[in-house]
């Protein structure tokens, strides 16, 4: 079967997939490239969640593009919002016709001769075919099919709905229902206020508490940015304002968790008041060791003093036909249950990589800049922050990418392999506690403690290496054709 052939193959037309399409076409004008998605159509998470009460868990100034700056008034963005704007963006770019939907990575394999990746993708059932000089991955890092769902005791018992919002029904009608949402996440936080205003009362059921925050809705400082300075310079100045705002609490958090884990107690119990924070709010863990949840305007603790939503911290016994008992013996009556239990992690988009014939395992991979992987010849991936907005450095990558290309074309250069070197200590690839990476690790990939076989989780850090940094900085090999 025949295969076409383009210089850059991307796959996933989400978030990611769309910043590399742009960086593309503005960087390496001459280069061909397809996306290739495995859905029915561009958003990636955007598109995938539909829950009440989707929302970003940063704002928009650096969830959004640098090459699109984010224009609505609020800061913290609904699902639909941000979907429109992805689309939107893929418009403007033309990035539409490059789109190759219903087509799913199954395989990808590198062949040091051909210096080429042949591709291979599912769509209706049969298998196309594509060749490219580069593989971009941009397709996320959790599993759109299934999320992550606990065994339940008796969970089939149970007589009403249960539902994962990773897949919630168009039609679900839950007016004047008792809901009981399981978790503690972003997810949880954000869905339970919103199924409040219909429902007939919310009960979130935590097994642990998670540290909250709030952030407003509409950042006055931002707009007032906005409606001083050109359009340009807004968006650049609203986005280093809030890089150095989130990079700054991280870095205070890991130094002085004593200090910013006191500040965020203080800040719950003046909505809620002391007996709560004990109760409920008081995680077991230090700040920042897990991702904090926000609830934008504090809807989440206005919802709590109404008398709309309720909170218990306990572990769940059973399922029961009308609810769910707990270990502690009481018992939470549903008419519906919201699983918003986490993410099943999926490195790669579940393609299975080879190079020369050698399949490659993730888990046994060790990244390099966090963009690419050792041993692995003109591949890169992209995994944004966990301690700050996932566009910021899916946006460092794609240029770090269209630097090594320019660079490889530049040189005469038809492939570039990270080598690891020497003696090193493997250091997990995510450090945090989170549950769905914990759950993820034998899949996660490794780095060392030492640059550039770390990732940072500092935006600073890596527009210095990603944006400035030396292509051959001696860490990778490069090779000409083979004749």
């Amino acid at each position: 079967m025949s295969s076409a052939h383009f210089d850059v193959v991307i796959v996933g037309a989400g978030l990611s997939g769309v910043a590399a399409a742009a960086h593309l076409q503005k960087r390496c004008p001459g280069k061909s490239y397809v996306i290739l998605e495995g859905r029915a159509a561009m958003g990636g998470t955007w598109d995938q969640f539909r829950y009440p009460g989707v929302r970003s868990d940063s704002d928009m100034f650096t969830l959004g593009y640098s090459f699109k700056p984010w224009e609505q008034t609020r800061a913290i963005a609904e699902g639909e919002a941000i979907l429109a704007y992805v689309q939107d963006a893929a418009r403007d770019i033309g990035a539409e016709r490059h789109m190759r939907f219903n087509h799913r990575v199954t395989r990808a394999a590198w062949d040091s001769r051909a210096a080429r990746w042949s591709v291979e993708a599912e769509e209706a059932g049969e298998v196309r075919r594509f060749t490219c000089s580069f593989l971009l991955m941009c397709a996320g890092y959790y599993d759109f099919d299934e999320g992550y769902l606990p065994a339940f005791a008796d969970a089939e018992r149970f007589e009403g709905p249960l539902i994962h919002p990773q897949h919630w029904p168009r039609d679900l009608d839950y007016a004047g229902k008792r809901v009981a949402v399981i978790g503690s996440g972003a997810t949880a936080i954000n869905v339970a206020p919103v199924l409040a205003e219909k429902a007939a009362h919310v009960t979130l059921l935590q097994r642990s508490p998670t540290y909250l925050i709030s952030m407003p809705l509409v950042d006055p400082t931002a707009n007032r940015v906005r409606r001083m300075l050109p359009r340009t310079l807004a968006s650049r100045l609203n986005r280093f304002i809030r890089v150095s705002v989130t990079q700054g609490f991280f870095s205070l958090a890991r130094a002085f968790p004593d200090m910013v884990r006191r500040t965020l107690l203080r800040r719950v119990e003046r909505q809620l008041g002391p007996e709560a924070v004990a109760a409920h709010f008081t995680p077991r863990y230090n700040p920042w060791e897990q991702r904090l949840c926000m609830t934008p305007d504090n809807q989440l603790f206005a919802a709590l003093r109404a008398g709309g939503v309720s909170i218990v911290t306990d572990e769940i016994e059973r399922f029961e036909a009308r609810g769910v008992r707990l270990k502690s013996g009481g018992v939470i009556e549903a008419d519906m249950i919201v699983a918003a239990t986490g993410l099943n992690l999926r490195m790669l988009g579940g393609a299975k990589i080879s190079v020369d014939g050698r399949a490659i395992q993730s888990g046994e991979m060790h990244t390099y800049k966090g963009a690419m992987f050792a041993d692995v010849p003109n591949f890169a991936s992209v995994f944004g922050y966990t301690n700050a907005s996932w566009t910021l450095r899916a946006e460092l990558i794609c240029e770090y990418v269209c630097r090594l290309i320019t660079y490889m074309d530049a040189h005469g250069y038809v492939s570039a392999a990270p080598r690891l070197r020497g003696s090193h200590r493997d250091e997990p690839f995510v450090d945090f506690s989170s549950g769905y990476f914990q759950r993820a690790a034998s899949i996660l990939p490794k780095q060392t403690g030492r640059a550039p076989w770390c990732i940072s989780q500092n935006y600073m850090r890596d527009v210095a290496s990603l944006r400035y940094g030396r292509i051959n900085d001696g860490a990778i090999e490069f090779t000409r054709a083979l004749t």
